[in-house]
């Protein structure tokens, strides 16, 4: 049985863990207050003080001070507590939205397939391993089930209402404005052998890795090689293999070593720090081209995207205007500068316009 690596299994998860550390239940209790009510949910100073001793522990564990950590996080209580009351708006509206069970669900599937990966027969067995590693299993499916919660309400709610809401004069002006935006770029289609160094010695998998490529050089069988030999792919996300991806999109680690690699040919080792070795196979180059092209969706989604991030504003605007919210006075003056900064924005915009 492998044993459950901790670089691999943050990285592999590092949408739902960006910038949050386990937290220890090592810290002195405080006699518990409400810090703020928000419709029917409260939060507390134990939950405040929680969310800032995990992101000092993340912050030393990435190298800081905890002095330094502890002056830092305490600068920052207000973003955060205003931080928790939007997200517990999201996670009352997720409820409200009946999105709970789907959620559930997809946590459920998430966990079923990290314990396959590392041939671990229940979830218990699983859910041991993550303990042995200071990892508590409780507080990773309530992470994850923040960030879903977050991701889809905004999904459905904000960006599929923004996507949908431009009319056929609308987008056509974009695309006459923006031609440059929607010239046809390089599409590149690759395939992934990834070596692990999850309980393995890294020197062997780098001798491994550099041996598969001479092979492969020599004209050794790509997809036989990636059947007996890779993990599931890292870059393609357990498939082996990607198709038509835009080489822009790519992150550098991976762009830059595939930039000159012909159609058929394989780049040479690409390490990726503590997580293992990828060695990638270019199957299908698209060359870019300056012409403008216009694309429904492509204007849609590039519409979209610029005006993302004010929709995101407004839209977490009104859910604070529709609810109740009520900060402890103590809290108030470091809070509400804060998780009502777009509001006073947005009046102070209306009433210049309104002026001129």
């Amino acid at each position: 049985m492998r044993k459950l690596n901790i670089p691999i299994f943050l990285i592999a998860f590092l949408v739902f863990l960006v910038s949050i550390a386990s937290a220890q239940e090592t810290e002195e209790r405080v006699v518990d207050e409400v810090v703020a009510v928000v419709n029917d949910g409260v939060i507390t100073l134990s939950k405040v003080k929680r969310e800032m001793k995990s992101i000092v522990d993340l912050d030393v564990q990435q190298g800081k001070s905890r002095e330094q950590a502890e002056r830092d996080v305490q600068a920052k209580q207000g973003e955060l507590i205003a931080n928790l009351i939007n997200e517990e708006l999201i996670m009352q509206k997720a409820k409200e939205l009946n999105l709970d069970p789907d959620i559930e669900a997809s946590i459920n599937q998430r966990m079923l397939e990290i314990m396959k990966e590392y041939n671990l027969k229940s979830l218990d067995a699983l859910y041991e391993q993550m303990r042995s590693q200071n990892l508590d299993p409780q507080e990773i499916r309530d992470m994850w089930k923040k960030q879903a919660a977050r991701e889809r309400i905004l999904q459905s709610q904000v960006q599929a209402k923004l996507y949908w809401s431009f009319s056929p004069k609308e987008l056509k002006d974009y695309f006459d404005k923006n031609k440059a935006k929607f010239t046809k770029p390089e599409k590149i289609s690759f395939s992934e052998i990834f070596l692990s160094f999850a309980g393995r010695q890294e020197s062997a998998v780098r001798e491994n890795a550099n041996k598969i490529v001479a092979q492969l050089k020599s004209g050794a069988d790509f997809s036989q090689i990636q059947k007996e030999q890779s993990d599931p792919g890292m870059v393609t996300q357990g498939a082996g293999k990607l198709e038509k991806v835009r080489t822009d999109d790519l992150p550098e680690i991976i762009k830059t070593p595939l930039k000159n690699v012909k159609v058929g040919s394989v780049t040479d080792p690409i390490e990726i720090k503590d997580l293992g070795i990828i060695i990638l196979k270019v199957d299908e180059r698209e060359a870019a081209s300056s012409e403008s092209e216009f694309n429904e969706s492509a204007v849609r989604l590039a519409m979209m995207q610029e005006k993302y991030p004010q929709a995101a504003k407004d839209y977490f605007a009104k859910l604070r205007e529709d609810a109740y919210i009520k900060i402890n006075d103590n809290y108030r003056p470091l809070v509400a500068p804060i998780l009502y900064a777009d509001e006073r924005q947005n009046k102070q915009a209306a009433k210049n316009d309104k002026e001129n």
